[in-house]
């Protein structure tokens, strides 16, 4: 039986693996449709969300640049919830391992 009381947020938590941290960091984005720069909400090992105008489709795949430590973490994404005008949520691709030890010793602990 399906459970219809419960919020979107508490399924969306649900499909969440990893914890997710509050840190607002500059992004750099391209794909899609779009380019640009846009700041992060909260950033977790599988993905994040961040606030743009720019407009980009569930299922667009986007390259990002992530400024952590003085350097910056580059990762492959697929949008996979966007609020059109507000912001998107990116599921990353698989992290180098370079990029998944930086994200580990960085991120603010939740």
């Amino acid at each position: 039986m399906i459970d219809e009381e419960r919020s979107d947020e508490e399924l969306s938590d649900e499909r969440r693996h990893h914890d997710r941290s509050r840190l607002i960091v500059d992004v750099r984005f391209d794909g899609g449709d779009a380019t640009g720069v846009a700041s992060t909400k909260d950033i977790s090992m599988g993905g994040l969300y961040m606030t743009t105008q720019a407009d980009m489709a569930i299922g667009d795949t986007l390259s990002l640049r992530i400024p952590l430590a003085g350097r910056h973490v580059i990762v492959k994404g697929d949008v996979v919830y966007s609020n059109p005008g507000h912001g998107v949520g990116v599921r990353f691709h698989r992290l180098s391992d370079e990029a998944r030890e930086l994200m580990e010793t960085e991120l603010p602990k939740p």
